[in-house]
């Protein structure tokens, strides 16, 4: 992606967004290392980290149809799971030695029932998310990781112990600290990054390894703290959704004069906003309650709304929102609920909102721009 950024760590992050098969995993498998792929941001990288193992989070980047994967999932599934189970289908995850999933939605579930027949990955598992986040759903939780830690031992021959855990819990923590430090820099009236060039950012965490993703951020943040701001914005915006890790899609969007300040993304803000609890003795106990019940929470997760909501009334106080914008991928029933629901808060806050659906693969630029251009006009009015 273009950029008005100076700055080579920068151009790391655009690369890695760009790519499926990144210059990291290729790197990585070249020293002969594996990689553990996943799509659910419920995945917690810490246990692929302290098994030695690279975490990837699964995109469909680069995808330009679903021609071998609609003889699998019909053309009512949500276009995500349709795209990324084609690239399956295509060979492009073939770099994966583990893949990990839960059944974070029926469409995914799908993916998993087809996967496990169809793609000859060496190591392929679902796991229980639990929907609630209750001290019973925390334990259930904890059991399935235990029993992926022990698969992973079994398969790979890792170590992975709970010492190895720590360390990698406390890497990870330092990540989530730097992205937090990124998002105070857009607290500023003229923040020095547009919310299109911290989606790049945000999105590559999910595809280096943490020690050297902290190293390029640490330099990304020296880079941005002494720069000028960016012009001042016809509007100040908030985006909410669940998967969207196109930053071109921000982009089109700020491209008509306002700026995407702060997110509620599950490739943004939700991955780091809280920190995993460094002092529990148990890491795997820290990471089950961390993952089901202390971060924010994904809108499959029915008892927290309430949650979902403060936190999101928080950002727009924090961030000084003027608008926002929710974002659905069309046939996505979670987050059609969860739509519905914020757009009565927004009415109650007195909060201008935008909702939108939306395929997967960036298109109907011209609709986009429209519906944009004509919520600004009415914000100003």
């Amino acid at each position: 992606m273009q950029s008005g950024i100076e700055s080579k760590a920068f151009d790391r992050f655009s690369e890695t967004c760009s790519a499926v098969f990144t210059d990291s995993a290729a790197q990585w498998k070249g020293q002969g290392g594996k990689v553990l792929g996943y799509f659910c941001s419920a995945m917690p990288e810490e246990i692929a980290t302290a098994a030695g193992m690279l975490p990837v989070r699964l995109r469909a980047t680069g995808s330009d149809g679903t021609e071998l994967s609609d003889s699998f999932l019909s053309s009512l599934n949500c276009t995500f799971p349709r795209h990324a189970f084609n690239m399956a289908l295509k060979g492009e995850y073939d770099f994966v030695d583990a893949m990990v999933m839960f059944n974070s939605c029926d469409h995914i579930r799908r993916v998993y029932d087809h996967w496990v027949r169809q793609i000859k990955t060496p190591y392929v598992k679902i796991f229980s998310l639990p929907k609630k986040a209750e001290a019973a759903q925390i334990d259930w939780f904890r059991g399935e990781l235990d029993q992926l830690c022990a698969d992973l031992r079994e398969h790979f021959g890792v170590e992975l112990d709970d010492a190895g855990l720590a360390k990698a819990i406390k890497q990870h923590n330092l990540t989530r600290r730097l992205l937090r430090r990124l998002y105070d820099l857009r607290k500023a009236e003229r923040p020095p990054i547009s919310g299109a060039e911290c989606l790049a950012v945000t999105v590559s965490s999910t595809a280096m390894a943490a020690a050297d993703y902290n190293e390029v951020l640490e330099q990304l943040l020296e880079d941005l703290e002494g720069s000028d701001g960016l012009p001042r914005p016809r509007a100040r915006l908030l985006v909410m959704g669940g998967e969207l890790d196109d930053p071109r899609y921000l982009k089109e969007i700020e491209d008509q004069g306002c700026l995407v300040i702060a997110d509620s993304l599950c490739f943004g803000s939700r991955l780091f906003w809280k920190d995993v609890d460094e002092n529990d003795p148990d890491p795997l106990q820290a990471l089950a309650r961390y993952y089901v019940a202390d971060r924010p929470s994904c809108a499959r997760m029915f008892t927290e709304y309430d949650k979902r909501a403060a936190y999101v009334r928080e950002m727009i106080r924090d961030f000084d929102v003027d608008g926002a914008i929710f974002e659905r991928l069309t046939f996505c029933e979670i987050y059609g609920f969860e739509q519905y629901s914020m757009a009565n808060d927004f009415k109650e806050w007195q909060v201008p909102l935008l909702c939108m659906d939306r395929e997967y693969i960036l298109g109907a630029i011209g609709q986009l721009r429209t519906r944009v251009q004509a919520f600004l006009e009415t914000m100003e009015n």
